[in-house]
């Protein structure tokens, strides 16, 4: 049953999404009907993320590597330091 699911998300069949879902919630594990719960409440989201091939994960890299840059110096430097920080691996 996992395994048909990452083969949804790696082939990005987001139609087949619903049958999955339902399978998955009648499957008898409580793991898997939980995550398919989950994924139902935000169905419209992750369908979009499985059917549109816009992303924004490079979005999401560039400001994990900027709270990265801002854990590592907490408590020690101010704004200037990030800003140098930040200005300088760009």
């Amino acid at each position: 049953m996992s395994q048909a699911f990452l083969a949804h998300v790696r082939e990005r069949r987001g139609d087949e999404l619903k049958t999955w879902m339902t399978e998955a919630m009648k499957s008898g594990s409580e793991p898997l009907a939980r995550f398919a719960h989950g994924l139902q409440e935000d169905l419209a989201a992750v369908k979009a993320g499985l059917t549109l091939p816009w992303s924004n994960g490079v979005t999401e890299g560039h400001i994990h590597r900027l709270k990265l840059v801002k854990r590592q110096s907490y408590g020690r430097a101010g704004f200037a330091l990030l800003r140098q920080r930040v200005l300088h691996a760009a």
